[in-house]
């Protein structure tokens, strides 16, 4: 298909949620609200999600959970958010349990973080 035939292409679907696996979806939910200023709109005993608008971010309980590796050469996703001051959110997000991992890919323009959990999350100004 070109890109002419992609672009009248109508959309088959829209993003509505990314869920992150976890072992307490309560714990890493509240630790995502402070992030995000977001509210619960669901919670069972298994998922908790947030959310301001059309896209959420959802947080499954998973038995024997296992944090991706940072940095590593496999598969995986991780978050971007921004921010108005860098070094405050980071110093905040670092004292609401995130950890700042020795690799840093992002120079002055980012900050890779990782969540209680070990999900690498990014954070930056808007350009």
């Amino acid at each position: 298909m070109t890109e002419e035939q992609m672009a009248e292409r109508r959309a088959v679907g829209a993003l509505s949620s990314t869920v992150l696996d976890c072992p307490d979806p309560e714990r890493l939910a509240a630790f995502y609200r402070l992030l995000t200023g977001w509210e619960v709109t669901y919670r069972s005993e298994a998922y908790v999600f947030i959310g301001d608008g059309p896209v959420r971010i959802g947080f499954q309980r998973v038995g024997e959970f296992r944090p991706p590796a940072w940095p590593s050469d496999g598969a995986r996703a991780h978050l971007d958010f921004t921010v108005p001051e860098l070094a405050s959110a980071v110093a905040e997000l670092l004292a609401a349990g995130a950890t700042k991992p020795e690799h840093q890919a992002g120079g002055d323009h980012w900050v890779t973080l990782l969540d209680p959990d070990g999900h690498p999350f990014c954070l930056a100004i808007p350009e």
